[in-house]
């Protein structure tokens, strides 16, 4: 397809850094091997915060995969693919990452929850790895203009933040929720907290196909906060949709997770006034 797009869609899978928790956290257990390092700084942030979460900082992760869905002006869906399979090696996928925003002119990037997540990673993988990216630090002019600016939805548009009017609220159940509500598969076996121990199994493609399946489920999203903001209509939102089902169609000839997530898609509709959305197949 000829035409940049003007909006790239995209989720992230990440793994922890175990040599880096072990320099860092524990440089007087030099013992410690790397899954042991990460399995006992998760065990430590579950006390720390009573059971709740073992979760490591965004600083410790590397990304192993990364799914973009390329998305056209008009918001029709070119294209999902994810990058460096099956090698997913973390300093070409994020060097492949920068440069492709670069060459396709620096389209508005969508995601969700990826201020929080999923850009700060892949801006400190650059940083790893020594990757020069002026166009997204750029720095002068008005602030609100500079690309990082939270508030700027031109270069990055996080449906979180206009869900839950960029933090007011919190949206419980995240992208999984949101993507049930349109009656799409959201989580379907794998989840993220599984990725560690897929990685470390060596299941790399589950990882990737559990990202690919991510980055539709935020399209089909991002396409009803355009309906939200008056971008475009509920018919328009209705084909594309279709549109989307259609290249899903296509593409799940030779993609088992592909086939599953079509499986598992319902077009939403309205019943009537006192309805609920009906959910058909």
């Amino acid at each position: 397809m000829n035409e940049k797009p003007a909006f790239l869609i995209f989720d992230i899978e990440t793994v922890v850094d175990g040599r880096l928790v072990q320099r860092i956290r524990y440089p007087e257990q030099p013992e410690l091997t790397p899954a042991a390092a990460v399995a006992l700084y998760r065990k430590q942030l579950l006390e720390q915060t009573n059971g709740k979460s073992d979760f490591i900082p965004h600083t410790f992760h590397l990304p192993i995969s990364v799914a973009i869905a390329k998305v056209g002006a008009d918001l029709s869906l070119q294209e999902v693919r994810t990058l460096d399979r099956p090698k997913f090696r973390p300093q070409v996928i994020t060097r492949s990452f920068w440069k492709g925003w670069q060459s396709y002119g620096q389209p508005t990037f969508v995601t969700f929850n990826g201020r929080f997540f999923d850009l700060p990673v892949l801006e400190l993988a650059a940083f790893r790895y020594g990757l020069s990216i002026p166009a997204w630090f750029q720095s002068t002019g008005p602030s609100y203009a500079q690309p990082r600016n939270r508030y700027n939805a031109n270069a990055h548009l996080d449906l979180q933040d206009v869900i839950s009017n960029h933090g007011a609220v919190m949206v419980n159940g995240g992208l999984n929720m949101c993507a049930h509500l349109l009656g799409k598969p959201g989580k379907m076996g794998t989840k993220g907290n599984m990725v560690q121990e897929l990685w470390e199994k060596g299941e790399r493609e589950r990882i990737d196909d559990y990202c690919m399946c991510d980055a539709l489920d935020t399209y089909f999203v991002f396409l009803r906060t355009r309906v939200l903001s008056g971008h475009i209509t509920l018919e328009e939102e209705r084909q594309l949709v279709e549109q989307g089902r259609t290249w899903i169609e296509q593409a799940s000839a030779g993609n088992l997770a592909l086939a599953e997530y079509l499986n598992n898609f319902r077009i939403w509709q309205v019943i009537g006034d006192d309805g609920d959305p009906f959910l058909q197949e």
